[in-house]
């Protein structure tokens, strides 16, 4: 995740700030993940893979930081108007405020449509599993085999997939499996 906040940290302002900036950006970014990260374990929320913190805290961080590294010979050239700048580069307030602005725009306008679709995705499909899918495991709902059983001290994955035993996500039996399962499977039915 490294590389990636600081992938993150820099889009925004890659073209406007200096290399120096683009260092301090970066820095920061890298801190922003840390607390990032305890924050979401401190408020309980589930983020596996650091998307929130990586996409959504950084996000912030390399908007915010062009209202205050952006300079002002690297924003004529790119963007026709050097009249506002960065806010630690000699520059007044007003960038920081636009990009402060733009921040507060794209989350109400995110906000706001996820509201409306995840609404609806809830009325017509759903967004929960049952509890026995969820109990079980959705690798074994979806895919009939647990992905990491040897985490969970799950069955054999190759028995678990290839086997007869192994059931669909509507409690079915999968054909198809290892040719001597099946047999056995049979001769137990017997």
């Amino acid at each position: 995740n490294g590389v990636l906040v600081g992938l993150v940290g820099i889009t925004a302002g890659c073209a406007t700030v200096e290399p120096w900036a683009a260092v301090v950006i970066g820095i920061v970014a890298g801190a922003v993940i840390v607390f990032g990260v305890e924050l979401l374990d401190n408020l309980k929320i589930d983020d596996p893979v650091g998307a929130v913190p990586v996409h959504l805290f950084n996000g912030i961080w390399g908007t915010l930081a062009v209202g205050l590294f952006t300079t002002q010979a690297n924003l004529a050239p790119n963007y026709g108007d050097s009249s506002s700048y960065g806010l630690l580069v000699g520059g007044g307030i007003e960038q920081l405020l636009i990009q402060a602005l733009g921040v507060i725009a794209v989350g109400v306008w995110t906000v706001l449509t996820s509201v409306i679709l995840f609404t609806a995705i809830k009325y017509t499909v759903g967004l929960r599993v049952s509890e026995a899918e969820e109990e079980s495991g959705l690798d074994v709902a979806e895919h009939a085999m647990e992905a990491y059983p040897e985490f969970t001290g799950g069955r054999d994955p190759f028995g678990a997939h290839f086997g007869a035993a192994a059931l669909s996500s509507s409690g079915a039996p999968i054909a198809g499996g290892a040719p001597e399962a099946d047999e056995e499977a049979t001769r137990a039915e017997s």
